[in-house]
């Protein structure tokens, strides 16, 4: 049967054959020689793990652009109209964009309600064949973004944060910010706060890869401020609730009923004219009601007065914050952040009662890392479990999981290669490629224990030599299918669409490649440093399983001479 295999091999496998036999040969007499090359290979892969770089998610390519525009706190619809009329002139200076679309504040019903003095600006882009139509060439999207920063950058006043439509709106998701990552402080004084966030400000922007540095806005503005006197109020027979009641009344308006036109409502709000409510000494001079039917001015049991105070206060869990935002370019955002908090370490110093928070995509890829370490760790040990239950050897399963390291060093090469950052995403590869290792493994060790138990073979290096040649094809023709399968997710990295696919896919290529290679040869030598060991304790797992399965066979029946039972003719 052998023979006439052989014979109708094609000429590429029995070439591949002969290789294969010759490495055998070699390996199986140099054991230690191939152990050691093999650790030393994983030992550099993992080495190098530490040096990567790290980021949530690969950087996405929409085709398209988000800029935001945040001019200073009380700053009219028609100046804001101006400044981003002027980021447009100079955003469509770009010979890459198409055409811009731009919004200046929200209304106040909206879901995410804009003041005036903030303006979002859509930009899309030209394709390549409408680009070498006029004789010009697409730029890199690093490119477009750094010639973009500096032209916007004229337009002082202003802070500018650019991102991708989706990509924005993740981000204000994960923190509240349209930015990659967001710089929380808190504490209780605001002056502190803000004088803080300027300090931390300065110390960010030192570090390279820092883009689109901005505090929160927050600006003084006067504020009309009524304070009750209460020895006035106690001599007029008032309330401090009653008064201040009487006071949000008449300034702010208080709605006593509504009126109907067909299907809408309408509220009836009371209040004073707009004329007596923006005017400080009108608003002193106004009456109101004591309980003895009198009418005072406000000025007789309160203080009227305008004085300086923030446009906005922020709260997060009860405690007043400022934030601080930025995105990163060209450069990794798990080691420029690290850089930005021992820059502020150093720089800064919190008093007792303040302290920061970092959120955004640097808080999220910590997050989902140490959840998929332990994914990973109850994935291995799911694996070991499933292939215990059939093999019933720790030292079978431990070879046949050989191959998980093995794989490693093709993943973490891949990576080198591909830019040299872990995100997410390549650590689902990780995960994934620890199964797909395995079958390799799994393939080569039940044809040595098939080898041994039905076709009559004894554990020697002929034995293996025989199951890997075998072997060799299935192992060869699934890892290229699986490898075939992946090819097309590699090319095209930053094609819409693939960001995410693209680190997936060239991780368990590089580790499915290592891990095929590396396991024509070191799964035989191994299995032929351990594999005695491994059989006999197979052996003896499979066989307490057959007798227990097989009960019956413990209580067979006494043996009866056959003459006994054909007493009449024996008799004859």
């Amino acid at each position: 049967k052998q023979i006439r295999a052989a014979e109708q091999e094609g000429g590429l496998v029995r070439w591949l054959k002969r290789k294969d036999t010759g490495l055998l040969t070699w390996g199986l007499a140099h054991p230690k020689m191939v152990l050691t090359v093999t650790g030393l290979l994983f030992a550099l892969a993992a080495s190098l793990v530490p040096f990567f770089g790290t980021e949530f998610l690969p950087p996405f390519n929409e085709g398209s652009l988000t800029v935001n525009f945040s001019a200073p706190a009380g700053t009219s619809l028609t100046e804001s109209n101006k400044l981003g009329t002027l980021g447009e002139e100079q955003i469509l200076k770009l010979p890459e964009v198409a055409y811009t679309a731009r919004r200046t504040g929200r209304a106040e019903l909206d879901e995410h309600a804009e003041s005036v003095n903030n303006s979002e600006i859509e930009v899309a882009f030209k394709t390549e064949q409408e680009l070498k139509q006029v004789g010009k060439k697409m730029r890199s999207r690093e490119e477009i973004l750094t010639d973009l920063r500096q032209r916007l950058a004229l337009i002082t006043g202003v802070n500018v944060n650019i991102g991708q439509p989706i990509s924005h709106r993740l981000d204000h998701l994960l923190s509240g910010v349209r930015a990659q990552v967001a710089i929380k402080v808190f504490g209780n004084d605001l002056l502190e706060l803000r004088r803080y966030a300027n300090e931390i400000r300065t110390a960010a922007g030192a570090v390279p890869g820092v883009v689109d540095l901005q505090v929160e806005k927050q600006v003084q503005i006067p504020q009309l401020l009524v304070r009750p006197r209460d020895a006035a109020l106690r001599a007029y027979g008032l309330e401090r609730g009653q008064v201040v009641s009487t006071l949000e009344t008449l300034f702010q308006g208080d709605v006593v009923s509504q009126m109907l036109d067909g299907q809408k409502r309408f509220d009836l709000i009371v209040k004073l004219p707009e004329a007596q409510r923006n005017d400080i000494a009108t608003i002193a001079q106004t009456r109101i009601e004591t309980p003895s039917g009198a009418l005072i001015p406000v000025s007789q049991v309160a203080d009227v007065s305008y004085e300086p105070g923030p446009n906005t206060v922020n709260h997060e869990n009860t405690q007043r914050r400022i934030t601080i935002s930025m995105n990163v370019a060209g450069r990794d955002l798990g080691s420029t952040v690290k850089e930005v908090q021992t820059r502020i370490n150093q720089r800064v110093k919190l008093p007792a009662g303040y302290y920061l928070t970092y959120g955004g995509q640097f808080e999220s890829q910590q997050s989902a890392s140490q959840k998929i370490l332990w994914l990973s760790l109850f994935s291995l040990a799911g694996i070991f479990l499933v292939l215990f239950s059939h093999f019933k050897s720790s030292y079978m399963v431990g070879q046949i999981m050989l191959n998980i390291p093995l794989a490693l060093i093709g993943s973490v090469v891949a990576v080198l290669l591909t830019g040299g950052t872990f995100s997410i995403a390549s650590l689902v590869g990780f995960i994934t490629l620890t199964g797909i290792a395995s079958r390799n493994g799994i393939m080569m060790i039940s044809h040595y224990i098939h080898l041994v138990e039905h076709e009559g073979e004894q554990f020697s290096k002929e034995m293996i030599i025989r199951g890997s040649l075998e072997r060799l094809v299935p192992v060869l023709m699934t890892a290229l299918v699986a490898a075939l399968a992946l090819v097309p997710l590699t090319l095209a990295k930053d094609a819409p669409g693939k960001e995410i696919l693209y680190p997936v896919a060239t991780v368990i290529l590089g580790g499915l490649l290592s891990s095929t290679f590396l396991d024509i040869v070191v799964t035989p030598v191994v299995f032929w440093l351990f594999g005695a060991k491994a059989l006999a304790q197979y052996q003896r797992g499979h066989h307490e399983v057959s007798l227990d399965a097989h009960p019956q066979e413990l209580d067979a029946q006494p043996l009866t001479p056959q003459a006994d039972l054909n007493p009449v003719s024996s008799a004859g």
